[in-house]
C-alpha cells in the first residue's frame, strides 16, 4: 500500500504537480494543501487543529505553524479562530487542478491495470466504511470524490486516507508504551521496536476483517501488481 501510493504521488510532482505549485507560489503556499487535499477540496471541507497536529505529529510543530501562516500569507489558506483550516477560493481552484494532475498521472502510471485499479478502489471503499481511526485519519477521510472522480485518484485518495488510520493506530501503539513522538523516532531496532509494529498491526486490523481471506490475497496480489 505505502509503495503505490507514495509512486502515484512521486509520479505527480514529477507529472506536472510541481509546475502547479510554482504558479500557486510553490511549496510554501500549497503543501499542507496537497496533504489535506482528500478534505480541503470539498466544499466548506475543514481540518480541525487537532487533526492538523495529528497528521504533523512527528514535525516541529512550532515550524509547522510558521508553514501554515505561509499559506495563509499567500490566500491558499484560511484559519479560524478556533484552529479550523480551510481552503480559500484560490485554494480550492488549485485542488481542482491537482485532482486533473493525479487523474493523469495515474492513468499514465497504471495504464493497461484498470481492472485491478478498479477491484481496489471498491475495496478500499468497504474499508474506509467501517474504519474508525483517530485524529489524522478524521482529517482526511472521508476522501472528497466528486461526480466523476477517475478511479487512479479514487485508488489514490482512498489508498492515502488508509495510511493514516495505520497511523493513529502507531500513534496509540507508542503512547500506551510509553514513547513520546520524539522518542519513538529515535528508538532503534530491536524487540520493543518489533512489539510496538505488532501492537500497531493489531490495532490496525479492524476494517480489513470485512474481507474474506481470498478477498485480503487479492487485495495483495493487486497491489503488488501495480506499478511504481
Amino acid at each position: 500500500m505505502d509503495r503505490v501510493f507514495i509512486a502515484a504521488m512521486q509520479a505527480g510532482r514529477h507529472g506536472g504537480g510541481a509546475e502547479l505549485s510554482q504558479r500557486y507560489g510553490g511549496p510554501p503556499a500549497t503543501g499542507f494543501l496537497v496533504e489535506l487535499r482528500t478534505r480541503l477540496a470539498a466544499a466548506g471541507g475543514t481540518v480541525e487543529g487537532t487533526g492538523f497536529a495529528a497528521v504533523t505529529r512527528y514535525r516541529d510543530p512550532v515550524a509547522c505553524r510558521r508553514s501554515l501562516d505561509r499559506h495563509v500569507a499567500y490566500g491558499m489558506i484560511h484559519r479560524r479562530p478556533d484552529g479550523g483550516l480551510t481552503a480559500t477560493e484560490r485554494g480550492t481552484a488549485f485542488l481542482a487542478e491537482l485532482y486533473q494532475v493525479h487523474a493523469e498521472v495515474t492513468d499514465e502510471l497504471w495504464a493497461g491495470h484498470h481492472d485491478r485499479v478498479r477491484r481496489l478502489v471498491q475495496v478500499a471503499g468497504r474499508l474506509l466504511a467501517v474504519a474508525h481511526g483517530g485524529r489524522a485519519f478524521q482529517a482526511v477521510a472521508p476522501p472528497y470524490e466528486p461526480d466523476g472522480t477517475p478511479p487512479g485518484v479514487l485508488l489514490l485518495n482512498r489508498l492515502g486516507a488508509l495510511r493514516y488510520h495505520r497511523a493513529d493506530a502507531h500513534a496509540d501503539a507508542w503512547q500506551a508504551a510509553g514513547h513520546t513522538a520524539t522518542s519513538i523516532v529515535a528508538l532503534p531496532d530491536g524487540p520493543q521496536h518489533q512489539a510496538i509494529e505488532l501492537e500497531t498491526d493489531r490495532r490496525a486490523a479492524g476494517p480489513y476483517t470485512v474481507l474474506t481471506a481470498e478477498e485480503r490475497l487479492t487485495m495483495l496480489a493487486d497491489l503488488a501488481a501495480l506499478p511504481g
